[in-house]
């Protein structure tokens, strides 16, 4: 396989770090949480959407508000570990939390 260089293209990693500067800078630091937030936030809706839940629905087992799902699935919210268990316990999921 032809190397990212050679077929005249510039590594992901390389681009983040132009724009955001290096691992561990505090820009970079802030893009890493951002990205973090909204997978998280796709995951959620995806559960939703396949258990067949409106956000409404979903909000309301677990006893919170539609727009906290909605903010939460844009990665607009800064959520407690233990209500992103809540969450996915109203999804009937599990979660599982890994240090890297």
């Amino acid at each position: 396989m032809k190397s990212l260089k050679k077929m005249n293209m510039t590594p992901i990693e390389d681009l983040i770090t132009e724009d955001f500067g290096p691992i561990g800078s505090p820009q970079r630091d802030q893009f890493e949480i951002e990205c973090d937030a909204f997978i998280i936030g796709e995951q959620l809706k995806e559960e939703r959407l396949r258990a067949g839940l409106t956000q409404e629905q979903l909000a309301d087992r677990i006893g919170t508000k539609k727009s906290f799902i909605s903010r939460v699935e844009k990665g607009r919210a800064d959520i407690q570990l233990s209500t992103l268990v809540k969450l996915f316990r109203g999804l009937g999921k599990q979660i599982s939390v890994r240090v890297l």
